[in-house]
């Protein structure tokens, strides 16, 4: 039986600039994994997880067609990893085989709660790490990176793909997104190795060491979002609003290389005043796009972690789900916690998570 495991993650700067070619963003990996089991079968084969056996779909009207939207759907991550890694098992010369995989994950709360931990990538990552095992394919980081990637773009079709990285490398990440429609093109007519073995452009992928004393505090405002969605209403209003949101980008890149400056030299007020930089940019998003990105209790949660003297802000899409706290490690936190526990905000008890293999550029 092969094991593999993927780790959640939490953005932590650069939300939804990062969506742009080459933008970048700060994401950081959690201590909180899909993992992902195979076991050989000798007549069929199946695919179970516990969590994930009640799931919702969402639909729209096309004319009198249902159209399905499947970017919530934990499985067609699932499926599209396996069909992913099965094209490169056989590009291998590989003999597929029959197989029981299981799932199971730990980013959502026994009672179904939804942290917004970056499910979906979590579980295409998982996936990939145990069928390329099983199947004995000798693989990078890279290019276990790449291959999830494809297959998770291929059932959502946006986002960045930052949180794949984050669950393939670990610990703190710079990470620039790449050129997307470049692998829409090319997955038409390139094979998969060679694909996967090429420079992707834009593509960058930065390992951060944060300083000793910096603590990330992570608060969950219970209402769960859907990033694919806020990420469509604001992609809708680049049309309309260029200049504004031209400026938007350029701001965010700025304040996240000043960030990665910041982690380099080891600078927490320097990192600090970056997040709050960030926050208000995103705020600024929200007031031309009309996306709600930070909710009342995400605004209650960051005055209160402020008040103590930590930077906050939301994390990845916002509209609920998380929110981080970047402060010193030697602040009495107890009297933010209870506050936050009296505005039915709960601490999650996460750290970041590192993994051995490091990688400086890709």
């Amino acid at each position: 039986m092969i094991t593999a495991k993927a780790p959640g993650k939490l953005y932590i700067a650069g939300e939804y600039a990062v969506v742009e070619n080459g933008f970048p963003a700060i994401i950081v990996a959690l201590n909180q994994f899909v993992t992902c089991t195979v076991e050989e079968s000798e007549d069929y084969g199946s695919i179970v997880s516990r969590q994930y056996t009640e799931n919702s779909l969402h639909w729209r009207r096309m004319g009198d067609e249902m159209v399905f939207d499947n970017r919530d759907n934990p499985f067609h991550y699932i499926l599209s990893a396996i069909k992913i890694t099965e094209e490169y098992a056989r590009s291998m010369d590989r003999q597929l085989r029959v197989y029981h995989l299981r799932i199971d994950s730990e980013l959502d709360s026994e009672d179904g709660k939804k942290y917004g931990l970056g499910s979906s990538a979590a579980v295409t990552v998982a996936t990939v790490k145990a069928l390329c095992e099983f199947y004995q394919l000798n693989v990078t980081q890279a290019q276990i990176f790449k291959l999830a990637a494809i297959a998770h773009f291929d059932v959502q079709g946006n986002g960045s793909l930052g949180d794949i990285a984050a669950s393939v490398y670990g610990g703190w990440i710079a990470y620039h997104s790449f050129d997307r429609q470049w692998l829409a093109e090319r997955r038409h007519f390139l094979p998969l190795p060679e694909l996967i073995d090429l420079q992707w452009p834009n593509l960058e992928i930065e390992q951060l060491i944060a300083p000793d004393n910096l603590k990330l505090v992570i608060g969950w405002t219970g209402s769960p979002a859907s990033t694919s969605k806020l990420v469509d209403k604001v992609s809708l209003v680049k049309v309309h609003d260029q200049i504004e949101y031209q400026t938007f980008l350029t701001e965010s890149r700025d304040c996240i290389q000043r960030m990665i400056v910041g982690f380099h030299e080891g600078n927490i007020a320097k990192i600090q005043a970056e997040v709050r930089y960030n926050r208000g940019l995103l705020q600024k998003l929200s007031d031309f796009s009309g996306v709600q990105i930070e909710t009342p209790t995400l605004v209650k949660m960051c005055s209160i972690a402020e008040s103590f003297g930590g930077a906050a802000k939301t994390s990845g899409a916002g509209g609920g789900d998380c929110g981080i706290v970047l402060i010193d490690g030697g602040t009495n936190l107890n009297r933010m916690l209870s506050q936050w526990n009296d505005n039915k905000i709960e601490q999650l008890q996460l750290t970041v998570h590192l993994i051995k293999q490091n990688v400086t550029q890709q």
